[in-house]
């Protein structure tokens, strides 16, 4: 009875970190099984995106509405979008490199090769068949702008809502009289209730936690890990690296944060971007925890976050570049310098230009894996470990968001500095 009371008084993180842990060896008994209790995960993740939408586009719009200055709204559109590329960049380049001191691909025993090949090949064939469908790099640029922005909203296309909101946040900072004060006043009413009920919806977050990683575990089990345990671990030090080493010196370098301060204060953001594999599902969450642990103004935190979660993916290209080496590895195809130049390039690019699509790892793969010649049916190799990759990837994309905030908030001299971070 006094451990269930401890654990009802505990940390809202600790509470999500012991539903993770005992979701494991659940989903290990329960095995297929598991998939029975799935659907308690599933509304959990409905509940999460329920918010997104009306809590992107009234924080977005409040925050550009706030403000006020164009130029300010330009100067912190432009250190949000440079340091995202330079990190995606970076993230990549960590991949290639640690790819290609590890081999993962070196050696993987030919029958292994052959069951993962015939096992995998009919999902490949379906994320190739979805990768087919994504859009060009001018075509993401020209559907940024909606033709009807209650469809966009209707829909859930990140990209054009972000537009649409700061399009209007801008216009409404020039009304004459002060009348837009009142749609200023409304959509500022509705972020609050839509944080309200991030809250709300976090008291459950154990359960769907615990619920989400036990199904997880239960479909794909431990053998597939096993087959391809040193590719995964190879990846997992990869995302260790760029999270541990390049977030931190991140955020103490232009914001002077204690990095200890900055990943207690993400964790969790962090467990739940594990559990759900998905940023945007993350987003208000990562919001909730950049404004109140880390100390970044709602104004900042309501731009820079919806729109990491939309076209940051350090997580991502650093899994690509390992996952094009290992590939390439495994079929004996030798990668040039300028191979992997490339590598950086594409996958950089396509973080942004396939954003808001379904299966987005794979699809920004198959335009990776194609720039510099490696066969895309070799993605079945890897499918077998993907979902558990993808949500360690998850942990890393998000964390990067949030960075990205302090940074900016740091750099424009907004930054809350609670004792604890100096």
């Amino acid at each position: 009875m006094n451990i269930v009371k401890s654990f009802m008084k505990a940390p809202l993180h600790t509470k999500i970190f012991v539903g993770l842990i005992l979701g494991i060896p659940a989903g290990l008994i329960l095995g297929p099984r598991a998939e029975t209790i799935k659907p308690v995960g599933d509304i959990f993740i409905r509940l999460i995106w329920m918010i997104v939408v009306p809590l992107v586009f009234s924080s977005i719009f409040v925050g550009t509405a706030s403000l006020g200055d164009l130029r300010k709204l330009g100067r912190i559109g432009a250190k949000t979008i440079v340091y995202y590329l330079v990190t995606t960049a970076v993230a990549i380049t960590i991949g290639l490199a640690i790819a290609n001191v590890a081999k993962p691909g070196a050696g993987l025993n030919p029958e292994v090769k052959a069951q993962l090949l015939q096992s995998y090949q009919g999902e490949a064939m379906k994320d190739l068949s979805l990768a087919k469908q994504a859009p060009r790099v001018i075509d993401v640029l020209t559907g940024i702008v909606p033709k009807n922005p209650i469809g966009s909203l209707a829909a859930g296309d990140m990209l054009q809502i972000i537009f649409f909101a700061i399009m209007l946040g801008v216009a409404v900072t020039m009304v004459p009289g002060g009348k837009g004060k009142i749609l200023i006043d409304f959509f500022e009413a509705l972020s609050d209730a839509m944080t309200l009920m991030v809250h709300i919806v976090m008291k459950i977050a154990p359960i769907g936690v615990f619920v989400l990683i036990a199904a997880v575990v239960g479909q794909f089990g431990a053998k597939i890990l096993l087959n391809l345990l040193k590719y995964a671990l190879v990846v997992l030090a990869g995302l260790a690296i760029h999270m541990g080493a390049i977030y931190s010196l991140a955020v103490w370098a232009f914001a002077r944060m204690s990095p200890l301060f900055f990943f207690k204060g993400m964790r969790p953001a962090q467990l739940i971007a594990f559990s759900t594999s998905s940023s945007n599902a993350t987003l208000p969450v990562n919001i909730q925890c950049a404004e109140e642990n880390l100390g970044v103004p709602k104004d900042i935190a309501s731009f820079v976050l919806p729109l990491g979660a939309t076209i940051n993916m350090d997580g991502t290209a650093l899994y690509q570049g390992v996952a094009a080496v290992f590939i390439a590895q495994v079929y004996g195809i030798a990668l040039t310098i300028p191979d992997q130049l490339t590598i950086v390039l594409m996958a950089t690019l396509s973080s942004i230009a396939t954003a808001g699509v379904p299966s987005v790892g794979i699809i920004t793969l198959t335009m990776v894996l194609t720039s510099v010649g490696i066969p895309l049916e070799g993605i079945a190799l890897i499918l077998g470990v993907d979902r558990i990759l993808d949500m360690c990837r998850t942990i890393v994309n998000v964390t990067g968001d949030a960075s990205a905030a302090v940074i900016v908030a740091a750099t424009e001299g907004t930054l809350r500095r609670p004792e604890k971070s100096a």
